[in-house]
Parts: C-alpha cells; sequence; structure tokens
C-alpha cells in the first residue's frame, strides 16, 4: 500500500465498515502487502460499528484515511463521503469483506486505460469455496421480476424473455458489456463518477448497484464485467448479524429503484411480483420442512423471511434502517 503523501494516487480504495472488525482488517491487510507500482490511497468510512471497528484501524493502520461517522448513515452516504475525500484517477468502492490478491488493480486499471468508454468495471467474485460468486444481474423490470417470482428463472434460466433478472447461469468465462454490476467491487474513472454523480442517498443499502448501474448506462457510459481479474468475497459479514431485517431491506431497496425509474405502477407491479413471490416460497419451503427433516431449519429460517417480507408489505412497522451495514 502507497503512502499517503503522494501528491496523486492512481486509485483512491473506498471501503465502508459496520462492524465485521475481522473481515475489515483482514482486507487492509490484503492492501497493505500489494507490491504495486500503482499509487494507492485507502480511505474507510465507519458507519458507528460498535465491535472496536475504527478503534483497530485507527490504531494499527496509520496509513488509512479514516471517517467516523457518528451514526449509521448507510452505505450510499459513506462511500459518497469517502469519494468527496478522495483524489485519484479512478475510484475503487470495495466492501470490507474483501481480499484483494496480488495484480488486480493493475490488471483492471491496464483494461480501463486501454478502454476509456467504460464507466463502470467489476471482477470475477471468488466464493471462500472456490466457486464463483454472482455478480452480474439484467436491470431488474416488472416483468422480469414477475418472472423471478413465479420460478420461470429456474425453468428456463437462458430465455431472456422468462429468464428473470438474476441470470443465475451466467457463465463469468469472458469480459463483456452487462447492464448490471452488483455492488460489492466496483471501479469507476474519476471523470465518469463526476459527469453521473455519487451514489443515491435515499438507497440506505441495497438498490443502489442497480440504480447506478443503469445511470451509467443512461450516460453513455460502458458497464464491464471484468473476467481477468479476480477477488476473494467472503459475502453477507454484516448482513448476517440480522437476516430478515436486512432481506426485508433489499425488498424496500428494489421497491424504490422501480418507483424511482417506472413510477408509482412500476412500484404497484413490483409490489404484486413479490407478494407473490414470498407466498410462493412459503408453500414451497414450508413442503420442505414437512417432508425433508434434514432441510428443517434452513427451510424454518427461509419461511420466516418469507413472513417477515409481507409483514412489511401489509404495513407492519419494522425497523429496518437502523441495524444495516452492507455486505452482498
Amino acid at each position: 500500500m502507497t503512502d499517503e503523501k503522494i501528491s496523486k494516487p492512481d486509485v483512491s480504495i473506498i471501503i465502508v465498515t459496520w462492524n465485521g472488525k475481522k473481515y475489515a482488517l483482514e482486507c487492509l491487510d490484503s492492501l497493505r502487502a500489494l507490491r504495486t507500482k500503482l499509487a494507492l490511497e485507502v480511505i474507510v468510512v465507519d458507519n458507528a460499528s460498535s465491535d472496536g471497528t475504527p478503534e483497530a484501524i485507527a490504531r494499527d493502520y496509520p496509513e488509512v484515511k479514516l471517517f467516523r461517522n457518528p451514526s449509521n448513515l448507510g452505505f450510499a452516504q459513506a462511500n459518497n463521503t469517502g469519494m468527496a475525500a478522495s483524489r485519484g484517477d479512478y475510484v475503487a468502492l470495495v466492501n470490507s469483506d474483501v481480499v484483494i490478491p496480488p495484480g488486480c488493480f493493475e490488471k483492471m486499471v491496464e483494461y480501463m486505460n486501454g478502454h476509456p468508454d467504460i464507466g463502470l468495471l467489476g471482477p470475477k467474485m471468488v466464493s471462500p469455496d472456490g466457486t464463483v460468486g454472482q455478480s452480474v444481474n439484467r436491470l431488474p423490470t416488472v416483468w422480469n421480476y414477475l418472472c423471478f417470482a413465479l420460478g420461470l428463472h429456474s425453468l428456463v434460466p437462458r430465455s431472456k424473455l422468462f429468464g428473470g433478472f438474476l441470470m443465475a447461469d451466467y457463465a463469468y468465462d469472458r469480459t463483456e458489456d452487462v447492464e448490471v454490476l452488483t455492488g460489492w467491487f466496483w471501479m469507476a474513472p474519476r471523470k465518469a463518477v463526476e459527469q453521473v454523480g455519487g451514489l443515491d442517498e435515499r438507497f440506505f443499502m441495497y438498490g443502489e448497484d442497480l440504480d447506478w448501474s443503469y445511470r451509467f448506462l443512461k450516460a453513455g457510459w460502458r458497464v464491464v464485467f471484468f473476467a481477468e481479474a479476480e477477488a476473494l468475497h467472503y459475502g453477507a459479514a454484516s448482513s448476517g448479524q440480522a437476516p430478515n431485517r436486512f432481506y426485508v431491506e433489499m425488498v424496500r431497496a428494489n421497491l424504490q429503484y422501480f418507483q424511482k425509474h417506472y413510477g408509482g405502477l412500476g412500484g404497484l407491479g413490483f409490489l404484486v411480483a413479490t407478494g407473490i413471490h414470498e407466498v410462493v416460497r412459503i408453500a414451497a419451503y414450508g413442503l420442505l420442512y414437512v417432508f425433508n427433516r434434514y432441510q428443517r431449519p434452513a427451510s424454518a429460517h427461509k419461511v420466516q423471511r418469507s413472513l417477515s417480507c409481507l409483514k412489511w408489505l401489509a404495513g407492519v412497522p419494522m425497523q429496518l434502517q437502523q441495524p444495516a451495514g452492507k455486505q452482498v
């Protein structure tokens, strides 16, 4: 990791933390271990962690620029704080539970230097078990969300008409333009961010990746999955602490996206599709619970999660934003 006294970094790395100290410190260790000719600056924005994360960073990583929010201001606002303080030609928004291997940033910067029309670039996500994680989606519409709700995406995953928005069959074997890069790891040129603007802070967590990808595309920038670079992503380091609430928060964020880009009718269509989806899930996992005793703990959890969502859809108040962090 390069000394912070450099006059102009090549890459500014923005990391938002909310508890999950073990993962955040491992992420920073991986950055410190990099031996690169790139000039890097690392900015951490902590969303009022209560597990000693900012204290450990301040003590053990003096080269990091640390911002401590007095309360949890959300993923989007915290990243915007980091970007506003950054100076690099490129900004990289990296989740706190990501481990960066040698060569990752060099490959991404080299590719973006050669393709100046790219606004967002995302590397391959590698999970701890060695599998490739999902980091590419289609932009959601009422139709493809309904296909997802009805399970048609599982029956015909390769169909553009019925395949839904998740793209679960995506091969991740080549570099190509995509519609959505999930927000676990982005790299963007500063000039593109200045044109498109930062993350929409109305999205407390989740949904901002759909919105940002859409805005880059709308502004004429390419959104590209880059298969030649990869990084390790643990996943759910913060959201696993309150899975039902985070699940409902994700649905709420998707509703915001539909209302913002498709208006009231689009939002209504999304709500109907979501209601159908949760009812189908409750029925399916309820049957699995009854007939497969080995799957009962997982099935019970998923039924409870869908019930929480239906309660929220019915207007039952829930404290959604107080425990929120962000891990994809």
